[in-house]
């Protein structure tokens, strides 16, 4: 067998492959990358470690989810939620009944916390709100019919009732949820991990043990700050500028909560105490805006112009003043808005949405006024009743009995 020969004349000198790969590593700029390489694996495993690590809650996916919003990958996010997106069914029936007992009080339990003041009030501030007819057509036993969740001396504080969002998705149930800010107060409270750590003027992303006497509700804030198109106020610390024209719930010293645009129906004043800002409002002057869906166009979730049907929460205020909650299974933008209009809302906006970041629960004092039960308005949701017992990575509202 002849030797590869050289042009003029002598074998060819092959080095061999190990003397190859040692003059490649050697090589400045191949050490340099290496090097760069390394460092950026250990931080990407120290830092996707620590966000499935870090106490507040969420499954693995959900944090992971999180983690890439973080570091800007939204649209990768949004691309992998478009792909295993799946339309809900038509047609059908709700899983569970939308009855109530006959005793006034949601599943047979008490109806709240009773206190030892005496309100003189008019009957007409603590009436029950007029039944909502159905959107889906004839409604169902107990559709719409308002029943009471909790009671704060003696009378009702919070409504709530269930309502099928359309006559397509006849499957699925929205809960809708009426407060009294009369007889509540509601406290902004951070997320540990959004807004993030600060000062937040002591308030906790938990409702510790010692601070659950009068607790009356906990539901769901918005998209994350980055992507909320506006910003988070809490005691003298910000998150994110406060924009002018975006829907906002403000919060003020001795629990009132106010909801509208920024800039317009609201303005910062010595009393406000938090502000939480999402998107742009649903509900205006008792109208739905025409451009509702542009309106909450984001890269946070499987939105692509609000055109999709996925868990949705808002919260709006009616003309007297109430404090009206609606989330669910299979909604749009537009009927979300639909269902707080209907629920007397004349401004609301659009919080959280997927079911991962969507709740309300309500909880009955019972024996234990000190550390009530936590109860799931809707048995279908993700996170279980006793999540804001714990710590929490998202920011939410808890809502105390006067």
């Amino acid at each position: 067998m002849r030797s590869p020969v050289r042009q003029g004349g002598g074998p060819a000198m092959l080095p061999p492959r190990g003397r190859r790969r040692r003059r490649l590593r050697e090589r400045r700029s191949v050490q340099v990358i290496a090097v760069l390489l390394g460092a950026a694996l250990i931080w990407l495993a120290w830092s996707v470690g620590s966000a499935l690590t870090t106490p507040g809650g969420g499954s693995i996916a959900q944090r992971l989810a999180e983690w890439a919003r973080g570091h800007g990958l939204n649209p990768v996010v949004t691309f992998g939620e478009w792909l295993t997106y799946s339309p809900p069914k038509v047609g059908g029936k709700p899983s569970f009944s939308l009855a109530g007992p006959s005793d006034g009080a949601p599943n047979g339990g008490p109806t709240g916390a009773t206190g030892t003041g005496h309100h003189q009030r008019s009957a007409v501030q603590y009436a029950a709100p007029h039944r909502l007819a159905s959107p889906a057509g004839r409604p169902l036993r107990g559709e719409g019919v308002w029943r009471v969740a909790y009671s704060v001396h003696h009378h009702a504080a919070i409504y709530t009732t269930f309502l099928r969002p359309d006559k397509v998705h006849t499957a699925y149930v929205a809960g809708i949820v009426s407060m009294n800010p009369r007889l509540l107060k509601f406290q902004l409270r951070p997320g540990a991990e959004d807004p993030g750590p600060g000062g937040y003027g002591g308030a906790q992303p938990v409702v510790n043990p010692g601070h659950r006497r009068g607790l009356a509700a906990t539901f769901n804030g918005g998209f994350k700050i980055a992507s909320a198109m506006g910003g988070f106020y809490l005691n003298g610390t910000y998150r994110g500028g406060l924009v002018k024209g975006a829907a906002s719930m403000v919060y003020y010293r001795g629990g009132g909560l106010r909801i509208g645009v920024w800039g317009k129906h609201l303005h910062m004043t010595p009393d406000v105490v938090g502000v939480r800002q999402n998107l742009r409002p649903i509900v205006e002057h008792g109208k739905i805006p025409a451009t509702v869906d542009q309106n909450v166009q984001s890269t946070w979730g499987a939105t692509l112009g609000g055109g999709y049907y996925v868990w949705r929460s808002g919260i709006g205020v009616t003309r007297t003043g109430r404090v009206v909650y609606v989330y669910g299974p299979a909604l749009d933008v537009r009927t979300l808005a639909a269902l707080l209009k209907r629920a007397g809302a004349v401004e609301a906006m659009e919080l959280d949405i997927n079911p991962d970041w969507t709740d309300f629960m309500y909880y009955r004092p019972g024996g234990h006024p000190a550390n009530p039960t936590p109860v799931n308005l809707l048995p279908d949701q993700v996170q279980p009743p006793a999540r804001y017992y714990a710590l929490t990575n998202r920011d939410f509202t808890a809502v105390f009995a006067r």
